[in-house]
């Protein structure tokens, strides 16, 4: 899976999907993708992170507390 990072608009290679999908988990696991070159993996803070489409991801894939009223 293939997320964009907001704050450089670059394409990250998720490694580790469970941590995408766990909301108890603040980071995500993965890979820069600069054109044909895949640089060093390291830890991506998920509320940089959105679709490639520049869609947020859904609150409780980041919230723990999506179900609380607010």
């Amino acid at each position: 899976m293939f997320l964009r990072d907001k704050m450089t608009d670059g394409l990250i290679e998720v490694l580790d999907m469970n941590a995408v999908f766990n909301p108890f988990t603040a980071v995500v696991h993965g890979r820069t993708q600069i054109g044909e070159d895949t640089m060093d993996e390291a830890d991506f803070d998920k509320t940089a992170l959105v679709f490639p489409s520049g869609e947020s991801l859904p609150r409780c894939w980041c919230d723990s507390h999506y179900r609380a009223a607010g």
